[in-house]
Formats: structure tokens, C-alpha cells, sequence
């Protein structure tokens, strides 16, 4: 299926889930979008030491909640909203799941050394050092210095700065997959954004124009009046007319 077949079919189911939610119709629209999930729980796979399945699995609620709250009116992709939610369940996940966790001092101070180490080598090799070229440096085995690292990784108060993932040359850390604090906030705008749109396109014209001028655009109403081809008093009148109706429509989905 192509993207442009997809996102139309998509969008079909979306409306006929938003008409009559079914939980036949929500499988559908999980499994039709199962590619946005797999792709951000790769992203994440190589900035964290957890099992890509697992992330798999947690971003799937993330693209449920999308789906329930998508409104099919707002003209937006229904991908570029999902996409946030999946990776938020995500964080959310990984967050939740750190823990502070007692690490050797030897196992310490062998991170410290491992570190200063990888920056040596990359500067007399001219490229990242593998892991074997650090362990040998630091006179250990191969299995206590990747152990070292996963521990280490994992304990996400003892270094923000420490470098994660599968991958033996990540340069993600761990800070990379802490909740961003403003992720809430810009859910609920974008909720909140595709609420009104949805709502504005249910008004006449003339309102829509005259709200879109001066409150989206911010022009004056005189200018606003000259584009819609009305006199600035209509205009005024719109806008009045139109936030009544705009309060009257928004009034159920804030309850």
C-alpha cells in the first residue's frame, strides 16, 4: 500500500470510528499504522538499554490514545499527530522504569576511565574505538567492561551525560530519553488546536473568515473588513457572533 492509499484509508477508518467507535474498527486502525510504531521504537531502541519489543509494545498504547482523540475535522495528518503520543508512552515507560541503583565503585571508576579512554583512542585512531580496543586498553575482559556500561546506563540519577544505547558507538545519552517537561503541554495544545479548527469549520464563511483575519492573522479589522468585502461594524459583529458559537461548540468536548 502506498503512503497516499494509506493515509486515505486511514482517514476513512478514522471517520467511521469517530461516527461509531467499535473496537473491530480501532484493531484495524492499529495494525493499518503498526509502521509508526515500529519506527519510534527503533529511534528509542538505540538511546536506551531496553528491549525493542518491549517499547514496541508500550507504544502501541500511545497510538491507541491517538486514535481516540484525533479529530478528523482539523485537516491534520493523522501520522503527525500520532507520533508524539507513541513516543511520549515511550519516555513515559522508560521513566518510570529507572531506578537508583547501587554501582560498585570499582564499576565507577572504570566508567570514568573507560570514558577518557574512547576519547584518547578516537583521537590517535581517527575514528570511535570498539569496545574491544576499550577493554583492552583498560585491562579487563570484554564482558565486565559492556557490563560496566550497561549498569551504568541504566542508572539514570548517576549521569545525565552518559552515553546509551545498543549500539556499541551510540553517542545518545541519557538525558536524550528522559519525558521532555513540556510534552504534556504541547499534547494538550495540539488537542486543544485541533478541537478549534474542527469547531471554526463548522461556522458560515463570512464568521470563519472574519475570526481567521483578526484572531489567527492578526490583522485589523479594517483590513480584515476590505479582504471579506464587508464594512469593519459587520466584521465586529461576526466576531462576537462567531466566539458565542465557537463557546457553544467547544462547550462538549471541554466537559
Amino acid at each position: 500500500m502506498t503512503t497516499k492509499s494509506l493515509s486515505a484509508r486511514t482517514m476513512e477508518l478514522l471517520i467511521a470510528y469517530s461516527r461509531n467507535p467499535s473496537v473491530k474498527l480501532r484493531n484495524q486502525l492499529v495494525e493499518l499504522n503498526t509502521g509508526l510504531v515500529r519506527k519510534v521504537a527503533h529511534q528509542v531502541n538505540h538511546q536506551c538499554a531496553e528491549p525493542y519489543e518491549d517499547l514496541e509494545q508500550v507504544g502501541f498504547i500511545g497510538l491507541i490514545r491517538a486514535i481516540e482523540r484525533f479529530n478528523t475535522r482539523s485537516g491534520c495528518a493523522f501520522s503527525s499527530f500520532a507520533m508524539p503520543y507513541i513516543r511520549g508512552e515511550m519516555l513515559h515507560y522508560l521513566r518510570d522504569k529507572g531506578s537508583i541503583m547501587r554501582i560498585p565503585r570499582r564499576w565507577q571508576e572504570l566508567h570514568t576511565k573507560g570514558k577518557n579512554l574512547r576519547k584518547e583512542l578516537t583521537i590517535a585512531l581517527g575514528r570511535m574505538p570498539k569496545d574491544t580496543e576499550i577493554a583492552n586498553g583498560l585491562g579487563v575482559s570484554l564482558q565486565e567492561w559492556r557490563e560496566c556500561k550497561l549498569a551504568l546506563q541504566n542508572r539514570l540519577l548517576l549521569s545525565l551525560d552518559a552515553t546509551v544505547g545498543s549500539l556499541p558507538d551510540s553517542t545518545a545519552t541519557l538525558e536524550d530519553t528522559l519525558v521532555d517537561p513540556r510534552y504534556h503541554l504541547m499534547q494538550n495544545w495540539q488537542e486543544d488546536r485541533q478541537q478549534l479548527h474542527g469547531a471554526i469549520s463548522q461556522l458560515e464563511e463570512k464568521t470563519q473568515a472574519a475570526i481567521e483575519f483578526v484572531f489567527l492573522r492578526d490583522l485589523p479589522r479594517k483590513e480584515a473588513a476590505k479582504r471579506i468585502g464587508i464594512s469593519p461594524m459587520t466584521v465586529t459583529r461576526y466576531l462576537h457572533r462567531g466566539i458565542d458559537q465557537l463557546s457553544s461548540l467547544m462547550e462538549p468536548q471541554v466537559a
